[in-house]
Parts: C-alpha cells; structure tokens; sequence
C-alpha cells in the first residue's frame, strides 16, 4: 500500500539534517552552539515544516510533472516577499521574467488537464501547491532576513535550528493525529520502506547544505532561479522511471521557463 504519513517523510528529513549539521557545526567549531537565540528561527521553522507536508501530500492528487514544474511559479512570491520583509527592490526586468515563468507554468498545467478528472481532487491538490510556493517563498526570505541581522549566522546554525524547531513540531503532530504508530507499523510489515525513508532522508539533508549556503551567501531569488534550472532534469527522470508522457503544449510551457530563466541569465552576463 501507499506510505500512511507525509508528516513522517517530513520529520525523517529533518532528524538527518540535525545530524548532518551538529556534525559540521562541532567539525568547524570544537562545539555545537547556536549564537542567537533560537526564537528568531521559529517562523522560518514553521513555514518550512508547512511548505515540505503540503509538497508531500500534493503528490497525491496532481502529478509529479505538475509539481515539479509549478515550483518554478515561485519567483514571483518569493519576490513579493523579499518587497515586504527585507525592502528588496527589484527591476522591471525581473518582473517581466517572473511573468514569463508563471506563463510558462500556466500552460504546462492546463497541458496537465484530462478529461473525466475530479475536480474536487484537482482543486486540493493545486490549494496544497499553493500553500506550498506560499510557505516556501516565506522561509526563504526570513532565512534570509536573520542572516542581515545576525551576520555571526551561517548555512550550518540555520539549517540546525530551523531543523530543530521542525522536528519538534512535526513529532507534535504525528503523535497527535497517531501518524507516528500508524506508520511505525507500516514499516515494519514493509520494512523495504524503511531503506526508501532513509534515502529520501539523506539526499534531503544533502540538499539543505547547498540551499542554506546559496540563499546566505546569493539571496532567495537567485536561489529560485538555480532550483529552477534543475526542474528539467527532475522531469526527464520522471518520465523516464514513471512512464509518464508530456503533450506538446507541455513542451511549449516548459521551453517558455527555461528559455526565459536561460536567457535572463545570458543577458546579464553579457552586460
């Protein structure tokens, strides 16, 4: 059967990357200490532990394709955000690719619409997408806000103290809906799953390393942008292990975001 609980996935990723940043705390500095109070990273902790169950739990009612690609559509949050909690300012320019993107994923997910759908079940899975981008777009920009603040901050402390406060609430919540022995059972009438929890746990944790070290030292957008590079191999693998096939329309709002992501990049290179 399906795994019982994204909530569990959630904390498994967290526990791993705890592990992986105490480890590199303690190597860099002889100690594991935080040098701020660990307050400041409770919004950024929510907003994460939100964004990584509504990314989880999307995956069962729209597809993979549908998913990857609508990450994209996070640059014009993501922007939004910067405008409100740090007073980024950004160029017209920006916009316009930001536009073009959530063009380009418009049209992937209409692309994505077959007849004899549910509709009930598309419009959850597209408000999970949403409160995903939403959340995710947040935790990007108040990382990135504690890092001005606090500048004897860096990717390690962040991503062990916003692990910490995500580990604590997503052990809250399994235990309160009884998810944790829901799925502690599963996992042991399939143990298989466990070696699939572990490697999910472990490429996420790696993952963690370059995104805190990115947005301290690139900033959120450009960020976004390097995540969004990356969609199209995340596509390729997908229809490759799954079958899955993409319409020419699909083609035509995938080539919009890279196309506009790409050339963005080229022309600021060459000025």
């Amino acid at each position: 059967g399906h795994f019982p609980s994204a909530t569990f996935c959630v904390l498994s990723n967290r526990m791993c990357a705890i592990a992986v940043a105490a480890v590199a705390i303690w190597y860099r500095q002889g100690t594991i200490r935080i040098p701020v109070p660990m307050l400041a990273f409770i919004p950024c902790s929510i907003s994460n532990s939100v964004s990584s169950l509504a990314q989880y739990e999307s995956l069962r009612y729209v597809s993979f394709m549908l998913q990857t690609l609508s990450k994209a559509n996070k640059v014009i949050p993501v922007m939004l955000m910067g405008r409100c909690l740090n007073k980024t300012v950004y160029s017209c320019e920006n916009y316009v690719e930001a536009l073009l993107i959530s063009v380009g994923v418009s049209v992937f997910s209409l692309s994505e619409h077959r007849g004899g759908q549910n509709f009930k079940t598309n419009a959850l899975g597209t408000s999970l997408l949403m409160l995903y981008v939403a959340c995710d777009s947040f935790t990007s920009q108040w990382q990135s806000r504690v890092y001005k603040l606090h500048t004897e901050v860096d990717q390690f402390h962040m991503m062990l103290a916003t692990n910490l406060w995500s580990t604590v609430l997503t052990l809250t919540a399994l235990i309160a809906t009884g998810e944790l022995w829901v799925t502690l059972i599963f996992l042991r009438l399939n143990p298989d799953a466990i070696a699939d929890n572990v490697i999910i746990a472990i490429t996420s944790a790696t993952g963690q390393l370059f995104v805190f070290h990115t947005i301290k030292v690139f900033g959120p957008v450009t960020f976004m942008l390097i995540t969004t590079t990356r969609q199209m191999l995340s596509m390729l693998l997908s229809a490759s292990a799954f079958g899955h096939e993409l319409s020419f329309m699909a083609y035509v709002g995938a080539g919009i975001v890279f196309l506009t992501v790409f050339g963005g990049q080229v022309c600021r290179s060459s000025i």
